[in-house]
């Protein structure tokens, strides 16, 4: 395989969408309330749990074990 042929990396401001009828199906699993989407982060947030759950290759984990606080802790 050439360098021609590798397979190119996208942009890093191409990150990928989230298909708005899944965004719109999916809710919290601790409080099933509403998801917000954070493109540039690539996850899924719910304000009211304060977690973020990552979306990993266009596939949202949803799993309360793998959510991250929300917001983000500086530092």
């Amino acid at each position: 395989m050439t360098k021609a042929d590798a397979p190119h990396d996208p942009p890093a401001d191409a990150a990928p969408e989230l298909d708005p009828m899944l965004l719109g199906l999916l809710v919290c699993p601790l409080t099933r309330g509403p998801l917000r989407w954070d493109r540039a982060r690539q996850l899924l947030v719910s304000e009211r749990a304060g977690l973020a759950f990552p979306v990993r290759d266009g596939v949202p984990v949803m799993l309360v074990e793998e959510a991250l606080p929300w917001p983000p802790q500086p530092g």
